[in-house]
Formats: C-alpha cells, structure tokens, sequence
C-alpha cells in the first residue's frame, strides 16, 4: 500500500476543532466519515464529521473521555454507503501529541466493532487525535489490528497545509527545502499538449516526486511547435504525448515517479489514478474535460488548478484583428465554489460539445476553431501564451503550498490577464451554498464514479 494520506476540507476542519474544544478544558469527541480514493484506497476524504454531544459522554476529563457507542451504528450506516473508513476522533486539550495507553486500549475495543459491523470487512478503520492548535495525528488498523500510519493531513482551503506534524520548520519559497517538501507529493497533470506540456516539465525540475499524466492523443507534425520535448522524429513514429514527457523528464530526474496513462480523463484508469494525487492541473481545452477534473476535485478532496488560454478577434475595415490575448486561471479548493459555480462548465457548452462529436456533419458545418476565435488554424504559434498560462499557474501551487504573497491567498481564487492591454485582474469566488442531498463531496471513487452513471464504464473493481 502507498504511503496514506487524510484530505479535510477547511471548513470542515474548523468545525471539528470548535467543536472538539468547547473552551472548558475537557476531551471531546466526533467521528468522521471517510470517502476512499487512489489505486489503493490510500487517501482518506472526510466527507462528513458527526460531532458526539458533550452530555453523551459518560466521563470527559482532561485525559479521558469514554465513547458513547450508540453513535457507532449510525457512522457504519454512513461509511457503508460511500464504501468508505470510519476515524473516532477526540481532543488532547494539554497538547499531548500521541496516542496515549488509553487511546491503544479504547481502539482495541471499538475498532474491530466497527470492523465487523461494516458490510465490507476488508476496509480499515481508525483513529485520531486533535491538539489545540488544530494538528492531527491520523492512524488506520490492518485486519490484524496492525497500526498503519496515515503519513499526512492536508487541510485544504485557500492554502494547502499538513496539519500531521506540531511545529513544522518553515519552509522557505523557492529555496532547496522547497523543493525537498514537494518531493513527497504528486501531481496530476489532465491534458499534455500546449499547457500541460509545460507544466509538467515545470513540475518536473521543481521537484515532485510523483506526477500522473492524462493523455491518450499522439504527437503530430501540426502540434510541434507548441509542446515541449517532441520531435519530428516523434511525429513520424506517432509516440504517445505522455511517453514523450516521460522519457524528458528521466533524463534529468532519474529518480521521478511517473504514471502514464493513454487515455481520457473520462476512462475509469484514469480518474483511479488522478484521484489519489495531493494537486490537479487541468489543462484541457474542453468543457467536457473540465467536468471531469471538477468532479475529481470535489469527490476526492484536491485542489485543482485550471487554466484557459484565448485570443479572441475582432473585425475592421483590414480584416480580422486581434482584440485581446488573454490567460485564466482558477483555483478550486475543497469545500469552495466549484468550476461549475464559476461558469467555467456550463450544460449548454456540454451539450453544444457532444453534438459537435456525435454529428459529424453538424460539426463539418462548423468552424473548428481553436486558440484564435475566428480562425481555424492547425498549427497556431502559441507557445508563448502556453507557457504564460501554465507558470502562472504552478506559481499559484507554490503559493498555496509555500505562501509568498503580500495579500492573503483567498484574494487569487481568479486571475484573469489581459496580455494586450497589460492589466491583471483578481477575484474571490462567492461563498458556496449548503451542500446539496446528491452531493460526492469526499465521496472518493465510490460506485457510480462521479456519480456519473452513464458517462464511465465500471471495467474493474476499485480497491
């Protein structure tokens, strides 16, 4: 099994820690109910936090607190029907950041409960603790009562924070110990062409150490101008886009983990594999593929990053003009405003993309246009917009995994740039609403992926 990590949305995690520290100096309790994502289930979603009533504990003290087990019932009903892990949670109000003999004796007794009483014995179940300034210590049980440590716990908001360790050294921007930190996360990079291209050789030379890219188009002759490392050689030989930036990347990081795979972000190959990564980059140039890298994101709990890349044109009395050249960026964090809140994703847009695939002659009456609205053009020199696009955004990663800004990150959800007039503008999404009753918030790859029931073929089971 892959090292585990716990995703919790901010919002959630500051209800968790109000509730677990009430101010009177005594253990509290809650449960969360964990959504299961990656090829091996090895990132825990909190999808729900069922918070235990103070009075329903039979003894809080400032060391002890005994759990009321009716409460148990209710949070197995809840993990059978996203497949997922069950954490009992409770404070250490004095900052002890260890599991006490108490903590051991209590999970001995409650989590092979929980174990046999779920419909898939197989799924691990835990346990945590939270001290008073919000850092966790996350730990699972084999089927041997085995302990397995979850490695980090991502609070992910406006900023990306491991809350796993109590005094983590700071870490300097753009310095060695950067990229010594993001040498233990992945990425996932949906789309290796004009944007992903660059970004994954950016990702790359930064430093991480385990990048999933999503791609199941060929290089040709046309597109050589516009993504990095690829050859006419390439071309001629018709590799894959993925195994051209893999085989880049090793010859300079020989020690990278890469996965590959050739296919659309809509295969269920892919979303198991993008599903277990610490950030996603979407850089696709379809509604469509947005969808998707959305869907991801709120389901398994990551931050995406998406970016678009447009020149829009105008006319005049000498022909087509450019009337801007323009880059956007977006970043989405669990529990804020989705793609879909941000108009990004629209069902006409959808609607109007599957027509243009499904009737051909429709779309042979079409222009298919591409960067330049307006033109057609098969082989647009756009490189340079490209590679705009995809540093700003890995810029905005550094800034939510290191922050370097002046202002507060919860400024930059939005950036939109205006290359020909020089302006750069910012914008905060609205608040999201109330989760609503057909929500995959923290759901992981639960069955029907997505919640999509017609768009994914189920080819195999998911561990």
């Amino acid at each position: 099994m892959m090292e585990l990590t716990l995703a919790i949305s901010a919002g959630d995690h500051n209800a968790l820690r109000a509730h677990l520290f009430p101010g009177d100096g005594l253990e509290a309790a809650a449960i969360l109910i964990c959504g299961r994502a990656g090829q091996s289930g090895e990132r825990l979603c909190v999808s729900s936090v069922m918070a235990i009533p103070y009075e329903a504990c039979k003894t809080r003290t400032p060391t002890r607190l005994d759990w009321p087990g009716e409460y148990l019932d209710d949070a197995i009903d809840k993990a059978d029907a996203i497949g997922g892990s069950i954490l009992l949670v409770h404070s250490h109000p004095g900052g002890y950041f260890e599991f006490s003999n108490l903590d051991d004796n209590s999970d001995q007794l409650s989590i092979p409960c929980l174990r046999h009483g779920s419909e898939d014995e197989s799924i691990a179940h835990g346990s945590a603790i939270m001290v008073p300034d919000g850092e966790m210590k996350v730990r699972l049980y084999g089927p041997d009562m085995q302990v397995i440590q979850v490695k980090r716990v991502w609070r992910l908001g406006i900023d990306i924070v491991d809350i796993s360790k109590v005094n983590a050294p700071y870490v300097l921007p753009f310095s060695s110990n950067m990229t010594d930190k993001f040498s233990g996360l992945s990425a996932c990079v949906i789309g290796v062409s004009g944007t992903g291209s660059p970004t994954i050789e950016m990702l790359a030379r930064m430093g991480f150490g385990r990048i999933v890219q999503v791609d199941f188009d060929k290089v040709e002759p046309r597109n050589l101008n516009r993504i990095l490392n690829s050859t006419l050689a390439d071309a001629q030989a018709k590799r894959l886009k993925i195994d051209i930036m893999e085989s880049a990347a090793r010859q300079h990081r020989p020690d990278i983990e890469f996965v590959s795979i050739g296919a659309a972000i809509s295969d269920e190959e892919a979303i198991t594999a993008s599903s277990g990564c610490d950030l996603i980059f979407c850089c696709v140039d379809t509604m469509e593929g947005r969808l998707y890298c959305d869907l991801i994101s709120e389901a398994c709990l990551i931050p995406l990053i998406d970016m678009g890349v447009i020149i829009p044109t105008r006319d005049s009395e000498n022909g087509l003009r450019v009337a801007d050249v323009c880059v956007r960026i977006d970043y989405v964090y669990p529990g804020g405003v989705t793609l879909r809140g941000r108009g990004e994703i629209t069902g006409e847009g959808l609607r109007a993309e599957d027509m243009r695939r499904t009737d051909p002659e429709a779309y042979a009456c079409q222009l298919k246009e591409g960067y330049i609205k307006g033109v057609a053009e098969e082989a647009p020199s756009v490189i340079a917009l490209n590679m705009q696009a995809a540093s700003r955004a890995v810029m905005e990663a550094v800034a939510r995994l290191c922050p370097y800004r002046h202002d507060k990150n919860s400024k930059f959800d939005r950036i939109f740039i205006s290359l020909a007039s020089g302006e750069t503008d910012y914008e905060l999404s609205c608040p999201p609403g109330p989760r609503g009753l057909r929500s995959i918030f923290g759901e992981g790859l639960k069955y029907p992926l997505l919640g999509m029931v017609a768009r994914i073929q189920k080819n195999k089971a998911v561990a």
